[in-house]
Formats: C-alpha cells, structure tokens, sequence
C-alpha cells in the first residue's frame, strides 16, 4: 500500500533555522513566533490588499477590522491568528486574503516540542487521510501518546477558515499507552467525474486546554483513495471465483474501474498464489478446496489497494 501521506512542512522541525519573527510557510500564509508572555512584545505584521480597487475594508474572521488598503497587525496570542481579509466595499467581495498562523517558541527562541506519535511502519506518517471513493468524503487520524498534554485538536484546511475542506470535530479513542483522534472531513468544491490529482492543505492544530499552549503543523496529503474489500463467493467444485464492486465504491463503475488482486491458499499445498486481473471473475486452474481472498484498487488512477476481503464464501 502506498504511503498515504507526505509532511510537506513541520512547523516544529523547521522553525530552529529560521531567524525572523515572523516567516512565509506559502503564498499569504504568515507564522508568526510567539512566546506568549506578559513581558514579550507583540509582532506587528504589514499587510496589504492586493487589489486595484482603493475603496476597501479588513475583516478578522468575518469580524470587521479598519478601511484602507494597509493594515498592522499586533499578534502575539492565538485569538490574534486567523484569517485577514481584504473585502470591497462597493461589492463586499474578498479581493485577497493572509492566513496568520502563531508558533509558541520559549525565551531562548526554540518552538514546543512535537505530541503527535508517527504510525507504525512509518518515521514520518502523522496524519493518515483516506477515502472510499470519489465523492470527496474523508476521514483523517492521527495519534498521540497518553503521557502528551491535554490538548484540543482542530483539522481545516490550510487556506483558512473559508477553504474548501471542512471536518467535524475529531472523536478520541484511547487503547493502551496511545489515544487515536478521528475527523470526517468533505472537500467542498469537488467533480464527482474527476478523480484526484491535487494534494490537499490541511492544517492540524491543537491546544493545550491546561496551559493554553499551541501547536500546529501543515500536511500535504496525496494518494487518498482506498477502496473497501470486494464482496466474493468461490464455488470449489469448479474452481471459479466471482467478486462483486464494493458498495462504498464510485459509480458508475464502468467510469471508476478497478483491478483486482485474488489470493488463493491450497489447503493441501500450503502455498499462495496470487492473480492480477480486471474482470468479476477469475477460474483457478484446478478446482478444489482453497482458501480465497480478493482485494481492489483504482484501475486508471494509483490509489491504495483495499484490505484483502474476508475469505469468499
């Protein structure tokens, strides 16, 4: 199975080489390092409207900040972070925006330390994200150890509040040393005839509901799309093994193929043997009792392959 997920940038692990106070993660994404406390000043950051148009106004997060095509803003706390935007005043339009995002350091300049635990198999996997099918329904997790601080987490996408990913609030699951957090999220603006070929921002951030600290990281996320397991039957008296689409998977399906994987264990032989194939069907070159198991993937497009299926009936 593909690795599902790329960290295009951890806030934590780069920030060290970075000297100013505040730095450009992408085009209008500001991080700002703050240490958060009474003494420390605020960082002011310049922004402009980028737009011809000079009768114009700022908004925080829809909330209405000053006229004028500059405006300064003081951020030093989280409620300081968010989404600035420039608006027409004539059309109420958003002619440009800058998403400003805060990065807790301490007094000698070191940002907080990481509380995401990586998944097994992988040094460098901190979110997975996967979906059924085409219709731009997700569901992404991650973990943390139990000995992490008490944190909230929040999952949007990285062009602000206003993206075009939204997700639930994440569900805990804790078993053993580690607690597993879980967000359903849909892409707003998607073609339900056009398989995936952006990655995807997302932006997971959480807070420390104890001490009010805040970390936040950014993930490109790629490859997506694992189908669920086919449905299967295996008649042994002739050796045929047929396989239904799943139920979860895009339609129609001659639109969205698949291919296919079948297992076959000989109960005598102990062996495996595995078939590629792009047909419902598949006859085993000798009939008799076996063990069969059938797994899918996108046939146009490189997605994961799904769990192999329970074994066909």
């Amino acid at each position: 199975m593909s690795q599902l997920l790329c960290a295009f940038l951890s806030l934590l692990s780069f920030a060290a080489l970075l000297e100013s106070a505040q730095w450009k993660l992408q085009e209008n994404v500001l991080v700002i390092e703050s240490q958060w406390d009474a003494e420390a000043p605020a960082t002011s950051v310049e922004l402009t409207c980028n737009s011809s148009e000079e009768e114009v106004y700022w908004e925080k997060d829809s909330e209405w900040k000053q006229e004028g095509k500059r405006l300064t803003a003081a951020v030093k706390e989280f409620p300081d972070a968010g989404n600035y935007s420039c608006l027409s005043q004539q059309s109420h339009r958003v002619l440009s925006s800058h998403l400003l995002l805060i990065a807790k350091i301490n007094s000698q300049g070191r940002m907080l330390r990481w509380i995401l635990k990586s998944f097994k198999g992988s040094s460098e996997t901190f979110l997975k994200c996967e979906a059924k099918n085409y219709s731009g329904i997700f569901t992404c997790s991650w973990m943390t150890e139990n000995k992490s601080p008490d944190v909230k987490f929040t999952i949007r996408s990285l062009k602000g509040p206003q993206g075009d990913v939204s997700c639930s609030s994440p569900v805990a699951v804790t078993e053993g040393a580690l607690t597993t957090y879980t967000a359903q999220c849909q892409q707003q603006n998607f073609c339900a005839f056009a398989e995936e070929h952006q990655p995807l921002e997302l932006l997971l951030e959480a807070i420390d509901v104890v001490e009010y600290e805040n970390y936040t990281a950014s993930f490109f996320i790629r490859d997506i799309i694992k189908p669920d397991p086919p449905q299967c039957q295996y008649v042994a008296t002739n050796g045929t093994v047929t396989w239904t689409y799943p139920r979860t998977w895009s339609t129609p399906n001659s639109y969205f193929p698949l291919t296919f994987k079948v297992k076959v264990k000989k109960t005598r032989k102990h062996k495996y043997q595995v078939y590629d194939t792009e047909e419902q069907s598949l006859q085993l070159p000798s009939p008799g009792p076996a063990e069969v198991w059938v797994q899918a993937r996108d046939c146009c497009y490189l997605s994961s392959w799904s769990e192999w299926s329970p074994l066909c009936r």
